[in-house]
């Protein structure tokens, strides 16, 4: 019998994985981070990922995982020291706060809220487009019991975050980016802490010289859904 019905034939093109050295698969040294924040939100890992789609393949693609996002928010240690895990940095207010890289969908320009008629969660600012579909708005600020900061009318971005196949969107005033940290350096949140975000921050991270709070969305999404039923 032939090989060739065993064996997979890939038609091999040159395809630059910039994503893997200088993305947040990398050493985040990437210019356009700047811009689009995660890689998949980068043209140039689109075009890249449809240029691979794109070509003959007979069998079983082999490089099929080539593009598999399922480590993308794991921060390799290559280039980044000791870091075993990234989160995306933001601001709401005067608080710097972060989500899990994994949780994060995408960051997009802030546009425009239409209110929710009935809805009684002064933290649900209404329904947002987001690539066609009606989404959920919710004030962070609001949420975490801070002094009330109208993040919606300031906003510059909006962060779509997903837990668990459902995606609300987070208006934001401002995004840092991407960041690596040590897993097991992170410290739990002190209990005597008088912060109502406490309730929703699972650990806290060194970066800039202070403390950061990186959100548990387990929790945060869960109060939100008890409040919309």
């Amino acid at each position: 019998m032939s090989d060739f019905a065993s064996s997979p034939v890939v038609v091999e093109i040159a395809v630059d994985d910039c994503w893997n050295r200088i993305g947040v698969r990398g050493d985040n040294s990437c210019v356009k981070l700047k811009e689009y924040f995660r890689c998949l939100n980068c043209p140039t890992f689109a075009s890249a990922a449809s240029a691979l789609l794109d070509r003959p393949v007979f069998g079983d693609d082999a490089s099929a995982g080539l593009f598999s996002p399922a480590d993308e928010g794991e921060a390799h240690a290559r280039g980044r020291g000791d870091a075993t895990a990234s989160m995306l940095a933001f601001r709401v207010g005067a608080e710097w706060l972060s989500f899990p890289t994994a949780a994060v969908v995408e960051v997009i320009e802030a546009r425009a809220v239409h209110s929710l008629p009935g809805q009684a969660n002064p933290a649900v600012l209404g329904l947002t487009n987001i690539r066609g579909a009606l989404k959920i708005c919710v004030s962070l600020a609001r949420m975490l019991g801070m002094a009330d900061v109208a993040s919606v009318k300031t906003a510059q971005r909006l962060l779509v975050v997903e837990h668990e196949q459902q995606v609300l969107v987070f208006p934001v005033d401002e995004v840092a980016g991407v960041y690596g940290y040590a897993a097991d350096a992170v410290q739990p949140p002190p209990s005597t802490m008088a912060h109502a975000g406490m309730t929703y921050t699972q650990s806290l991270i060194s970066w800039r010289d202070r403390q950061l709070g990186l959100l548990d969305c387990s929790l945060l999404f869960y109060a939100l859904n008890r409040s919309l039923t």
